[in-house]
């Protein structure tokens, strides 16, 4: 395969990316390496492996049928379509309100703003919002590529750097019978490497690319979604490694205000490659985190308007464009995420751990979901996944169920 036929397939895969490269990467995996170093390394692979097949699903559904999970869900039972409605319906606001108050921080930081998170999230959604209205997203999204590479590079030589830097310092152990540690754990993997909803946007994203076009060949969606879903792998891995390796057993802690956080991100970069590399990477994290947010709000109303037409099936169906359907569900969206970031959002931290832990709980939900839709009858046979990953499949829904119950028990 040619480097430019690659480049025509590439496209839902790096979307996935952008929306997963954000809060997980910038937020938890710098957190966990700054408290633990090292130690929970092996969790964040976990993680990224347990969920692969339930990501993998989504565009192998899209490819396959020319439908989206949603179609899928429907085509499973009504059942299937209520409760990933009322999970959708459960944890958008948490969601948006986590990316959005990230973003804020990184520019209230980088622009040196004196606004309240608050006011500067507000700002922010209502740009996000205008984008959406006036068409520019694409270019948004193209630009959202080459920064998210830029940041893939920078993360690499910085990593590189701080291991020639770096002193050997004891980071605190992970502390199984300690309450705190434990709920750090869940909200590390509840969005690692991204919430399970994600899947859902990005069979979506997939209809959208070859909605004019012929039907993708499964091998070329799949090589899309592999390279996505494995850059993010290997950035998450370079995020905790900064943090273990600058951060960890050192005097200075993360702060949970956002404004404080994006300066000791950025610091992190700086210290290790040098200070004339403040402003590529503060741009590229300020884009990074600004793309993910306007990624996370052009997916709710995409999801939200099927469902909505699911539910009232008379009102009109418009194939395109963002219509007064959509405009609706966009408005509620900001609204909610704003309350959420007003009441519940004191601390960057604070509203970032409630988003993953409500992701964490609901993975096993949407994990079996996705599994009885590439299983079900409208998938053709010769797209259902193979045995091996059935099995694989069914070892994650085993694993997300049990850690599940045991977070539940741990919490009575």
């Amino acid at each position: 395969m040619t480097f430019r036929n690659l480049l025509k397939i590439l496209g839902p895969g790096l979307l996935y990316a952008g929306a997963a490269v954000g809060v997980s990467h910038l937020v938890q995996s710098t957190r966990a390496g700054a408290s633990y170093g090292f130690e929970l390394l092996w969790v964040l692979i976990l993680a990224n492996v347990i969920k692969y097949p339930f990501f993998e699903f989504g565009p192998r559904y899209a490819a396959a049928t020319g439908k989206n999970l949603i179609d899928g869900y429907r085509e499973t039972g009504k059942w299937a379509v209520v409760m990933f409605a009322l999970l959708t319906l459960g944890t958008m606001f948490a969601i948006q309100a986590a990316v959005t108050i990230v973003t804020a921080g990184l520019v209230g930081n980088v622009f040196n703003l004196s606004m309240s998170a608050v006011q500067i999230s507000g700002i922010i959604l209502v740009v996000t919002m205008l984008i959406l209205m006036i068409g520019r997203y694409q270019v948004l999204d193209n630009l959202m590529k080459f920064v998210i590479v830029l940041l893939a590079v920078s993360t690499l030589v910085a990593v590189i750097f701080s291991l020639d830097k770096s002193t050997p310092v004891q980071a605190s152990h992970f502390n199984w019978a300690d309450h705190l540690d434990i709920a750090f754990l869940i909200a590390f993997i509840g969005w690692m490497p991204a919430p399970l909803d994600v899947t859902v946007w990005q069979s979506l994203w997939t209809n959208a690319k070859y909605e004019s076009k012929d039907r993708p060949r499964l091998k070329d969606v799949l090589l899309d979604f592999n390279i996505g879903y494995i850059g993010t792998i290997f950035l998450a891995i370079g995020f905790l490694s900064l943090g273990a390796l600058i951060l960890a057993g050192s005097e200075e802690e993360l702060s949970s205000k956002g404004a404080v956080f994006a300066h000791q991100l950025i610091s992190m970069y700086t210290n290790s490659i040098g200070d004339w590399a403040y402003y590529i990477i503060a741009i590229a994290a300020v884009t990074t985190m600004f793309s993910t947010t306007i990624t996370v709000l052009d997916a709710y109303p995409r999801v939200l308007k099927p469902l909505t037409l699911m539910a009232f099936p008379k009102m009109k169906n418009r194939t395109s464009g963002f219509d007064k359907q959509s405009w609706f569900w966009i408005i509620v969206v900001v609204s909610g995420a704003l309350i959420f970031v007003n009441f519940l959002g004191k601390t960057m931290i604070t509203m970032v751990d409630i988003a993953t832990t409500i992701s964490f709980v609901t993975a096993p939900l949407l994990a079996y979901l996705n599994y009885r839709v590439v299983t079900g009858k409208s998938m053709p046979e010769e797209a259902k996944p193979k045995l091996w990953l059935k099995i694989f499949a069914w070892t994650g829904i085993i694993f997300l169920s049990g850690f599940t119950l045991f977070y539940i028990i741990w919490l009575m």
